[in-house]
């Protein structure tokens, strides 16, 4: 047996044990590449990113954070169409307690004003711990052109000022499908930082832009809400909407993503990471890891 796969068989038993902090994670001096989290949607989330390390491995004291929820429609909680409200809260909480200087929470959605962010409960959720840093960016003037480096196909777009600017951006999607991509996680759920994201759809190759925007706008961490996945009819629904309650977090977006789609079914099938194109660019072009199956992994239930 090797090292790697010894060390993943340990990380996969401590994570039967309850949680009581980073020493049950630390397997010979190593963190798992990937936490799953089978719980409630706050106390999951928290155990997970404690999983990796803690928040402080992501944020330091006055970094500026931008947290990335989906948020772009104005749909219930129970639609799975949006991250759920108590991730997103976990999250700002999190970012908080490592000393964040500033925490922003924000999304494009498809319509203007508060309406997505309150349908979805992620207003309300982030307003009752710090008000005034949830927001839906809908106009030019918070957008700013920027260069994307190392593309192979979009070079360039706008993207929030506020993005621009931060030390450390979180990727923080629901899991779902969509009818373009066949999966909507920490990748794709970039789009939601840029002004034009038409473009992507007509002037270039979608998975190949996809791709091209996550590399330069690359997350420190991405948390991938599957307390409720929707399965069919994303991203929009309404759609047969699983229920695994489960939260995937990691370092590495490729991997969260991997690891989701070879989790659950999409559209009553079994799909493998090499089958989503944008997934299978992004392990080419060193994005990051969708070979899950030679990572290590801790999995816990709370």
């Amino acid at each position: 047996m090797r090292r790697r796969q010894f060390l993943k068989m340990q990380s996969v038993a401590l994570g039967s044990l309850a949680l009581t902090g980073l020493p049950s994670f630390l397997v010979a001096g190593e963190l798992p590449d990937i936490a799953v989290v089978k719980g409630e949607p706050g106390a999951a989330t928290r155990a997970a990113v404690e999983a990796l390390g803690c928040m402080g491995v992501f944020v330091k004291p006055g970094q500026k954070v931008v947290i990335k929820p989906n948020m772009s429609f104005a749909a219930s909680v129970d639609s799975a169409a949006c991250t759920h409200p108590a991730v997103v809260r976990e999250l700002l909480v999190l970012c908080l307690e490592a000393g964040a200087g500033s925490v922003r929470v924000l999304d494009h959605a498809f319509r203007e004003g508060q309406k997505p962010l309150e349908y979805s409960g992620i207003l309300d959720a982030c307003e009752s711990v710090a008000p005034g840093c949830c927001h839906n960016l809908t106009r030019s003037r918070h957008y700013r052109d920027f260069s994307l480096e190392s593309a192979k196909d979009m070079r360039s777009n706008a993207a929030m000022i506020d993005v621009l600017e931060a030390d450390v951006l979180i990727a923080c999607p629901v899991a779902k499908s969509h009818s373009s991509t066949g999966v909507s996680l920490s990748l794709k759920g970039q789009m939601g930082l840029i002004l034009d994201r038409g473009c992507m759809h007509g002037r270039y190759d979608l998975d190949t832009s996809i791709v091209d925007l996550a590399l330069a706008l690359k997350p420190a961490l991405s948390v991938i809400d599957a307390s409720r996945v929707l399965s069919t009819n994303g991203p929009y629904g309404p759609g047969k909407v699983l229920k695994p309650a489960e939260i995937i977090a990691s370092a590495d977006p490729v991997a969260a993503d991997a690891l989701a789609v070879s989790s659950y079914t999409w559209y009553g099938r079994h799909v493998q990471p090499r089958q989503v194109a944008h997934l299978a660019q992004a392990h080419a072009r060193g994005l990051g890891r969708m070979d899950v199956e030679n990572l290590q992994i801790a999995r816990v239930s709370l």
